[in-house]
């Protein structure tokens, strides 16, 4: 087996494609709400600071990580410190064997979805459709029900295109896959905000969305819902941004790619705000509302109030096809990311083939995916979300912060940094590393912990809590341990840095 890793062809294809990764369904749906409750225009304010102290030097640690140490997340924590090696399998395994199985199935929505479009199947009453005929949702986490058969099979399709992409490799896979998705993505966003801010009552949704409310600011869950916007949205955490930050050649502009990568996915996220509160605005005019009664949050947002207004909307069915699609392209790009994350930690420790393993990953988290195409799959998918997200995500940012900060030469990286970058990082970078964005991260923590505490979250049992939430976590945090604790089979971990320290 040759022991060479791949290359992306160029700097611009790499960008593309951490891009492709930090950019999903969250820009979408999740930006435009956050930005509408957290005092409009006034929530850029804490949105680019948390940006600039928080969300590029984080980009900027993993990029570093990964380009200097050569390797995967696990391979370049072992290559730091033997010992931490688990904290780099957590990472790509709770995001594997965690987020892209119940993510899989939201875009499997979303191409079911798109094909409804057309003769607007969903009807006058798209929250019932969505709910009640499309998902069915049982009553309970633990009632099963059936496996819902349109879902079922879109998810095989999902699955069938995630292979496709990431068995071709770095180059020919998942480069050209978004050089492909990235500008249509952009392109069909473009469509769709363009024709909905000029339709009756867009100016209502876009001064909802946009009318800033300094009062806002003083409110500190405001400032903490910006930080964790920006550290979700740029795929921190996950193991990929080392992952890809690992095939770049050894002259590559690391802060000039960060700083490019946070720039395009933040202007994308307000941007495809614009076409949101726009169609919002249309339809309170037309139907004689407030915005605060239309707006719903998050899936409401994509599956109820996006295909209601597709329904009072002339040409709907063309705007509905363009959105969903667009939701296709923003999560696959996405999840082809988490899968490949994987396959580069497994073949940087074990030197399986590339092909077979891919393969046998495929049908792996096809199966796995399963389970949120039940009746209770929604219940599931928060459950698992809300854990994941919360705490795996967040204590990897803190962790990954204290390793590289204050176990490992900090300033090696730096300088590693500044010799192949065009913008040079000053000490300030290594002060937010070491004290400021774990300071953050911890708050979030202790944070989203007492609430935890405080009553058992969304209102399920605690059964649940802990047999799906809890145990999820335990249950890929014990596999890491294990995978890391099994002896490399490739020299790769033998390997310098680019920096020159060997360990």
């Amino acid at each position: 087996m040759s022991d060479k890793r791949g290359q992306w062809k160029s700097e611009f294809g790499f960008v593309l494609a951490a891009v492709g990764s930090a950019i999903g369904l969250g820009n979408i749906w999740r930006f435009s709400y956050m930005a509408y409750e957290n005092g409009g225009g006034a929530f850029l304010i804490p949105y680019v600071v948390a940006l600039l102290t928080a969300g590029i030097p984080l980009l900027l640690l993993e990029f570093g990580v990964g380009h200097e140490r050569i390797g995967s997340a696990p391979l370049a924590y072992a290559k730091i410190n033997p010992k931490w090696e688990w904290l780099g399998w957590w990472a790509v395994t709770f995001v594997m064997f965690g987020i892209v199985l119940y993510y899989t199935a939201v875009i499997a929505w979303c191409l079911n979805f798109f094909f409804y479009s057309f003769d607007l199947q969903w009807g006058d009453d798209p929250n019932a459709f969505f709910f009640e005929k499309f998902l069915k949702v049982s009553d309970s986490p633990a009632n099963f029900g059936e496996i819902r058969t349109p879902i079922f099979f879109s998810l095989a399709v999902i699955w069938f295109l995630n292979w496709a992409i990431v068995y071709r490799g770095v180059d020919k896979g998942i480069e050209m896959a978004n050089r492909i998705f990235m500008p249509l993505l952009f392109l069909l966003t473009a469509v769709l905000v363009f024709w909905a801010i000029n339709l009756e009552g867009a100016s209502v949704g876009i001064k909802a969305y946009l009318n800033p409310d300094f009062s806002k600011l003083a409110n500190p869950k405001v400032w903490i819902d910006a930080y964790s916007q920006i550290f979700f949205t740029l795929s921190l955490g996950f193991g990929i941004m080392i992952a890809y930050a690992s095939y770049l050649p050894a002259k590559s502009n690391i802060t000039k790619s960060a700083f490019l990568t946070a720039f395009i996915n933040s202007t994308f996220s307000l941007f495809a705000g614009f076409a949101t509160f726009s169609l919002l605005g249309y339809m309170a005019v037309k139907q004689g509302k407030e915005i605060s009664d239309v707006v719903s949050q998050s899936i409401g947002l994509a599956f109820v109030a996006y295909p209601k207004a597709m329904t009072l909307l002339p040409g709907g069915n063309i705007f509905g096809a363009i959105f969903f699609f667009s939701l296709v392209v923003a999560g696959l790009s996405s999840s082809i990311s988490i899968i490949e994350a994987f396959v580069a930690a497994i073949t940087d420790k074990f030197g399986i083939k590339r092909g077979k393993l891919i393969t046998f990953l495929s049908i792996g988290g096809f199966v796995g995916s399963v389970v949120f195409t039940t009746q209770a799959g929604l219940l599931w998918l928060d459950i698992v979300d809300h854990f994941i997200t919360h705490y795996c995500l967040v204590l990897v940012g803190i962790l990954e912060c204290f390793l590289v900060g204050w176990f490992f030469n900090l300033e090696m990286i730096r300088k590693h940094i500044n010799k192949v970058s065009s913008i040079k990082l000053g000490l300030w970078w290594s002060f937010l590393i070491k004290f400021f964005v774990p300071a953050i991260l911890l708050i979030i923590l202790v944070g989203d912990l007492y609430g935890e505490f405080k009553k058992p979250y969304g209102g399920y049992t605690w059964t649940s809590i802990i047999l799906i939430g809890r145990d999820w976590i335990l249950a890929t945090l014990i596999a890491a341990f294990f995978i890391a604790s099994r002896p490399w089979k490739t020299e790769r971990h033998m390997k310098e840095g680019r920096g020159g320290e060997s360990q």
